[in-house]
């Protein structure tokens, strides 16, 4: 399953690549605001790009066609490994297919439902990402959507990505993962709580105990 950080921060990059938990990175206008509202988005995109082979999201920032092909043009043209994240609305599908058959490589946001996901692929996109929070607020089970999809795809030999976004713990994360996700989209502070479980603790404990006691020397008699 591939890992995808939303920051920009270099030192959380820096960190997950060091652990290899980075398959890449996701840009959008909400993380750049967020993390470094004073900067050109467009430079630090490039940035972004250019210092790994991995993919980097972005987004255009609207729901016009023209403007949604322009944008997705122009944030192709930094770097070839920008994936243009665009909502799943009617007025976008001609933007997704017109980029797709550029050679541009589409995501498809806000994706809530088998139908939306076949819809999307078909229109163009590469990727499906489903907004785990958004379902399950309104009572669907992020996981039944996630291995309906997974199914849907297979059967029709729909050469498309499932992408989970913002698992809540490390349970909803692993149940994802085992419904059919290939990738999640996740924030630094949610990839560290995956590594943490309940007994963690308790082993170190153990185990430090029994390192001190290796360590202690014997008494010569």
């Amino acid at each position: 399953m591939r890992l995808y950080l939303a920051t920009v921060n270099p030192k959380e990059i820096a960190w997950a690549e060091a652990a290899g938990l980075l398959d890449g990175i996701v840009a959008t206008p909400a993380v750049l605001a967020a993390e470094l509202p004073q900067a050109d988005p467009r430079e630090i995109l490039k940035e972004l790009a250019d210092d790994s082979t991995r993919p980097v999201f972005a987004s255009v920032g609207s729901l016009e066609t023209d403007e949604i092909v322009r944008g997705g043009k122009d944030l192709r043209r930094l770097n070839e490994h920008v994936i243009v994240a665009i909502p799943f609305v009617e007025d976008a599908l001609p933007a997704m297919r017109r980029l797709s058959a550029d050679g541009v490589r589409v995501a498809a946001t806000l994706v809530h439902s088998v139908a939306q996901g076949l819809l999307a692929a078909k229109a163009g996109a590469s990727m499906v990402v489903v907004p785990v929070d958004a379902l399950e607020a309104v009572g669907d089970r992020a996981d039944l959507t996630i291995r309906a999809l997974h199914d849907a795809f297979a059967r029709a030999a729909v050469e498309c990505d499932v992408v989970v976004a913002g698992p809540p713990n490390a349970a909803r994360f692993a149940e994802l993962a085992t419904a059919g996700a290939d990738a999640a989209v996740v924030h630094p502070d949610a990839l560290r709580s995956f590594l943490q479980h309940p007994l963690t603790d308790r082993g170190i404990d153990r185990f430090l105990v029994d390192v001190s006691r290796r360590a202690r020397p014997r008494r010569s008699k």
